[in-house]
C-alpha cells in the first residue's frame, strides 16, 4: 500500500487550510442483496449470471401490475436492533451490510458486534428510509411513536450509530438513485476537510407498499427481466437491500496496520436539474459528473479501464448514458469494457451506487468483470463495449462506477488499484 507522509507540521498546515492531503482507501465491504447476505455471495452471484428477480410476496400487490422484484426472503435482524424493539427491515439491511464492512477492516472481532464505541463517521444513503415500517402508521396498523419515527429519513443512521458504536458525524443522504455513489463523494469531502479520520457509508432501500406503489406509477418496470443496452429492453425492475463501503485516510489506515482494498481517487456530483424524471439531452449531468470525478483524480479519459454503468434497462437512461459516455472518452470509449450489474440485482435504489461501487472494487480485486446479462440484440444508440452473459477477465488499474437519478441527481465515483 502506498504511504502518505504524515508530517506533522504539513498536516498542521492543511487542517488551518481546510483540506486534508493525503489518498482516501476503502478498507471494508459488506453487502445483504437479492443474490446473497453478504459480499461473497452476491459477488458469486454477479459473476455467475444469476438472476435475483422473482415475484414479489412481500405484501399484497392490490392490483398493481408490477409484479417482479429482487426481494430478500430469508434474513436475521441484529440482535441490537431487535432488543431496541427496532421492527423495520431496512434498518436491519443497512446494519448488518455494515457490520460486514467494519469487521472486514477489522474495527470488529469476526462473529462478534460492536464492545467498545469506534471513532468512525456514518453517511447513509436511501430514498425511503425506513418506510416499510413506517407506513403501518400512516394506515392505523401500528400507531407508534416507533413506526411515526421511521417516516423519517434519518432514523436508520441512528439506530445503526447506536447499535454499533459508532461516534462520528453522521449524515443522511437522499438523492434518488445516485443517492448511494454522492454518499461515497461526501463521505470523502468529511476526510478531505478534516472532519473525520474513517467513514462508514451505505446505502440501502427496503420495498414496501407505499413506496412500490409510487414506483410502479413510474411506469418504468419491466414484466420480466432487466436488459440493459439491449434493443428489446422493457424497462427495469426496482429491488431492496444494503450495500456499505467503510474509507479511510491512508495514513491512519496505516498507522493501525489495516489493509486498504482500493483507493478512492475521485468523485463528482451534481444536479443538472432538467427534469423531474427525464435524464437531460445526451446525459450531460452524468458527463459532467464523470468529468468531475476524473478532474479530482487528475486522470485523463484513456486512464479508466472499465466502466460500472448506471444500465438501468429503460431507454431514456441507457440511450443518454451512452451518450454521456461517448461525449467524456470519445475514441477510447470503444476500448473501454462496460457492464451493468442491474441485469442480476435490479435496481437497488439507495444502495444502487453503492453495490457498483462494491462491483467495482471487486473488480479492480479479482481481474474480473461481471456481465450484462439477458443481452440478446444490441441497441445501435448505445454503442458500448458491452460485457454481455459472460464474465470477462481484464488487467484493470482504474475503474468508474456512474450513478444517476430521478430529479437530475448525478454521481461517478473512480476507484484504483492497491499495489
Amino acid at each position: 500500500m502506498n504511504v502518505v507522509g504524515g508530517h506533522t507540521a504539513r498536516l498542521s498546515a492543511a487542517f488551518a487550510s481546510g483540506v486534508v492531503p493525503g489518498r482516501i482507501v476503502v478498507t471494508g465491504l459488506g453487502a445483504v442483496t437479492p443474490l446473497g447476505l453478504t459480499v461473497a455471495e452476491t459477488w458469486r452471484g454477479l459473476l455467475a449470471g444469476a438472476d435475483a428477480i422473482t415475484p414479489l410476496e412481500l405484501f399484497d400487490l392490490g392490483g398493481m401490475n408490477c409484479t417482479q422484484a429482487g426481494q430478500i426472503r430469508a434474513f436475521t435482524p441484529l440482535p441490537a436492533l431487535t432488543a431496541a424493539g427496532v421492527r423495520d427491515r431496512a434498518s436491519g439491511f443497512a446494519a448488518a451490510a455494515c457490520l460486514e464492512a467494519l469487521t472486514q477492516a477489522g474495527w470488529l472481532p469476526v462473529g462478534g458486534t460492536a464492545a467498545a464505541t469506534l471513532p468512525i463517521a456514518l453517511v447513509t444513503a436511501t430514498n425511503f428510509g425506513a418506510l416499510d415500517h413506517g407506513e403501518t402508521a400512516l394506515v392505523g396498523e401500528a400507531p407508534t411513536a416507533t413506526a411515526a419515527g421511521d417516516l423519517t429519513a434519518g432514523v436508520t443512521a441512528e439506530r445503526i450509530a447506536a447499535a454499533l458504536g459508532l461516534t462520528g458525524p453522521r449524515a443522511t443522504i437522499t438523492l434518488s438513485c445516485a443517492a448511494g455513489a454522492a454518499a461515497l463523494a461526501y463521505g470523502a469531502g468529511l476526510i478531505r476537510h478534516g472532519r473525520a479520520e474513517r467513514v462508514l457509508v451505505v446505502g440501502y432501500d427496503a420495498l414496501s407498499r407505499f413506496a412500490w406503489s409510487g414506483l410502479c406509477a413510474l411506469r418504468t418496470m419491466a414484466k420480466d427481466c432487466v436488459r440493459p443496452f439491449d434493443l428489446n429492453r422493457s424497462g427495469t425492475i426496482f429491488s431492496e437491500g444494503a450495500a456499505a463501503l467503510l474509507l479511510e485516510r491512508e495514513d491512519a489506515c496505516h498507522a493501525r496496520q489495516g489493509t486498504a482494498l482500493a483507493e478512492l481517487l475521485g468523485w463528482g456530483t451534481n444536479n443538472n436539474g432538467f427534469h423531474i424524471t427525464a435524464p437531460a439531452p445526451r446525459g450531460a449531468g452524468s458527463a459532467q459528473a464523470m468529468r468531475q470525478a476524473l478532474a479530482r483524480a487528475n486522470l485523463p479519459a484513456e486512464a479508466i479501464d472499465h466502466i460500472n454503468a448506471h444500465g438501468t434497462g429503460t431507454k431514456p437512461n441507457d440511450t443518454t448514458e451512452s451518450q454521456a459516455m461517448a461525449d467524456v472518452f470519445g475514441t477510447h470509449l470503444p476500448r473501454i469494457p462496460v457492464t451493468s450489474i442491474k441485469s442480476s440485482l435490479g435496481h437497488m435504489l439507495g444502495a444502487a451506487g453503492a453495490i457498483e461501487a462494491i462491483a467495482s472494487i471487486l473488480s479492480l480485486r479479482d481481474g474480473i468483470i461481471p456481465p450484462t446479462t439477458h443481452f440478446t440484440t444490441p441497441d445501435p444508440e448505445c454503442a458500448v463495449n458491452l460485457v454481455a452473459n459472460q464474465s470477462r477477465a481484464a488487467r484493470l488499474q482504474v475503474v468508474l462506477s456512474n450513478s444517476a437519478g430521478i430529479g437530475g441527481c448525478n454521481a461517478a465515483v473512480i476507484f484504483g488499484k492497491v499495489v
